[in-house]
């Protein structure tokens, strides 16, 4: 592709945030029954992405299985993420109306391809976010969130000089994988992309190996977190909630947690649950005061290490905001630069908030002469983790409970988006019940009924 091709496709992405342009490998079986819906003509509810701030659960065919390394999972527990707003919101490209949401699931196994070899129906099984082929050479090292055979989009090939993997639920972008918010699933390659659960091991711990314990552990161990370091932590949602847990089990000392606003609440719910937490409120600032200068009075110099778990879309200032309304860029770098001009000399800042494309006035002098380490954690490659991560839910070395705050039904889950997406006041994460989950386990939260369905 020439340059100037290149430099118009990008421009049509950032002008178009919320419009598709292609159709990708996968689907949506209302689009295309014949193909893509089982043969029996089952129906299922699912919530779909019903255009710019919008989503609508509907019913649509069971999807059908395409491929002979294919399974099919029936969905006896999904979540709700906090980039699942990205998509609410638009600002993920290439989502198309219709669009079945959710990257986080598990169930049991409903059928298999005739290839299928490590997993069968019956079998209770996690799904990893992304999608895997196994065999390439990233996949070759578990490096899952990077494989080179399950995403064919053109655009972020030119976006970002390369693809990533495919992943479920999150827009043809990353490959077009209709998702888990749903009764049933496809899964590509399944028995690369599925993890057996154990018995003793209930659903509501299983289910957050799909994406938030991996991304939190990735993000805290990528970004190098090291015994007796000072930790600052953006963003008190979940994956914020378990990076500080995972940065104090790394050996940090102080962990500082940084939320406000609509979201003020969960540092107190963080601090109720790992107590040692150390909270820093922005909206709750003294007059003349940062965060950064608040940091650095904090810690001499200020912390060793900044971890962001906001995301990119969120404009602190009316700069970034007509910035990122006229399209002049995706993502503003307003967190990123408080982080860079937060942290120690010589510190490191690890990026695990979804960021899109491009930004502006970004702080590349200070990141250079202070010799900041700037590490995009990437999409965390889930493989390389779940495994482990499971003994620690086995060991009890990790509580998931600790950030489950509600059980909710998926034929409810417009609702819910709404409140999530308004940051109610104590719904951490969620558990999505569907009508073939299980009893809710010992410990975890009751059922939640909105009235709605």
């Amino acid at each position: 592709m020439a340059l100037s091709q290149a430099a118009a496709l990008v421009e049509k992405v950032i002008g178009h945030g919320g419009e598709a342009t292609t159709e990708q490998n996968l689907t949506n079986p209302s689009k295309d029954p014949g193909k893509y819906a089982d043969p029996s003509g089952e129906k299922m509810k699912a919530l779909v992405w019903n255009g710019k701030n919008s989503v609508k659960v509907i019913e649509t065919f069971k999807p059908a299985k395409i491929e002979d390394t294919d399974v099919i999972v029936k969905v006896t527990g999904s979540t709700v993420c906090g980039s699942d707003l990205h998509l609410l919101h638009g600002t993920v490209v290439e989502l198309q109306k219709g669009d079945i949401l959710g990257h986080e699931f598990c169930g049991v196994v409903d059928s298999v391809g005739p290839a299928v070899k490590k997993v069968k129906a019956g079998d209770r099984v996690v799904c990893s976010f992304q999608i895997a082929c196994g065999s390439c050479m990233y996949c070759k090292k578990k490096l899952s969130s990077q494989c080179e055979k399950t995403n064919d989009n053109t655009i972020e090939n030119v976006m970002y000089g390369g693809r990533t993997a495919g992943m479920l639920g999150y827009s043809h972008f990353t490959g077009g994988y209709a998702g888990g918010q749903a009764e049933y699933v496809r899964v590509a390659y399944g028995d690369v992309n599925l993890l057996h659960i154990p018995e003793g091991v209930p659903d509501e711990k299983a289910l957050y190996l799909s994406d938030v314990l991996a991304t939190s552990w990735n993000c805290v161990v990528d970004t190098g977190v090291k015994e007796g370091d000072v930790v600052a932590v953006w963003g008190a949602g979940p994956i914020g909630q378990m990076c500080v847990d995972f940065a104090f089990m790394c050996g940090a000392k102080r962990v500082i947690l940084i939320d406000g606003g609509a979201g003020s609440w969960r540092l107190d719910y963080v601090k109720s649950k790992i107590p040692k937490t150390e909270t820093l409120n922005f909206t709750d600032l003294p007059k003349g005061e940062t965060i950064t200068s608040q940091l650095k009075k904090m810690e001499h110099g200020g912390p060793d290490v900044g971890l962001e778990c906001v995301a990119g879309e969120y404009a602190k200032g009316w700069g970034h905001y007509f910035e990122l309304l006229l399209g002049a860029e995706t993502d503003t770098s307003e967190i990123i630069n408080e982080m860079i001009a937060s942290v120690k000399n010589f510190g490191r800042v690890g990026v695990t908030g979804v960021y899109v494309g491009f930004m502006n006035h970004f702080a590349i002098g200070s990141l250079m002469e202070r010799g900041i380490r700037l590490i995009g954690n990437g999409q965390a490659p889930v493989h390389l983790y779940w495994e482990e991560l499971l003994k620690k839910i086995q060991d009890g070395s990790i509580e998931p409970l600790k950030m489950v705050s509600h059980r909710v039904l998926l034929e409810e889950l417009e609702e819910v988006y709404k409140r999530y997406d308004e940051r109610e006041e104590g719904m951490q994460k969620v558990f999505v019940q569907t009508k073939f989950s299980f009893p809710p386990s010992e410990g975890a939260p009751q059922l939640t009924k909105y009235g709605t369905a």
